[in-house]
């Protein structure tokens, strides 16, 4: 009796081993797999846009991000791959057009711009919106144009106490950590993309 307890253990005690040995190799096939998603989704979100800071000033990118009226610009610019430019030390004076501002566009012009093939053009039109500088609405009235990131200028003009820029009008300004936003109601097109 002794001898079949002992035979009994002992194949238990195997078949745990084994059990346990496969749920390792389990464990490690899939931390593998896991490896291989997150260095993919990793390798895209790489730069200083997508460090997590919660102390600092927000950039002109959080700010953005943080706003629902400017959700189309978002994407825009994620399309684009401009995260980690609206992220640097600046400081940078960054036009942002609303959504309203986005949908006023000819029909079917952003989801066009949004396609992979077109992130050239769509880069191109959003560097436009942005330029060097931390000016606030009043100081840009001293100015005739505007040296944009996409190496073209725009006009600034004055009616009243309203400041437009490339003939979008300036309805709110925010600080930012690495300049300002100003939020604009009209995307500003490049002389080539008018």
């Amino acid at each position: 009796m002794k001898t079949i307890t002992k035979l009994g253990f002992s194949f238990l005690t195997a078949l745990l081993m084994i059990v346990a040995i496969g749920c390792k190799n389990e464990a490690k096939n899939t931390n593998a797999s896991n490896t291989d998603n997150t260095t993919t989704s990793e390798a895209k979100e790489q730069g200083q846009a997508f460090i997590e800071d919660d102390e600092s000033q927000p950039t002109v990118l959080d700010i953005a991000i943080g706003s629902p009226d400017h959700s189309t610009l978002v994407a825009a610019v994620q399309a684009a791959d401009l995260e980690n430019v609206l992220v640097n030390a600046g400081p940078l004076m960054v036009f942002a057009p609303t959504n309203e501002a986005f949908d006023a566009l000819p029909a079917g012009t952003v989801e066009d711009l949004l396609k992979p093939e077109n992130k050239g053009a769509l880069a191109n039109i959003l560097k436009h919106h942005v330029t060097p500088g931390n000016y606030s609405k009043d100081f840009l009235k001293k100015f005739k144009k505007l040296g944009q990131a996409n190496d073209q200028n725009t006009t600034v003009e004055v009616k009243g106490d309203d400041v437009f820029v490339g003939g979008a009008k300036i309805v709110a300004s925010v600080e930012a950590g690495n300049g300002i936003v100003h939020v604009v109601d009209k995307v500003i097109l490049p002389p080539s993309e008018e």
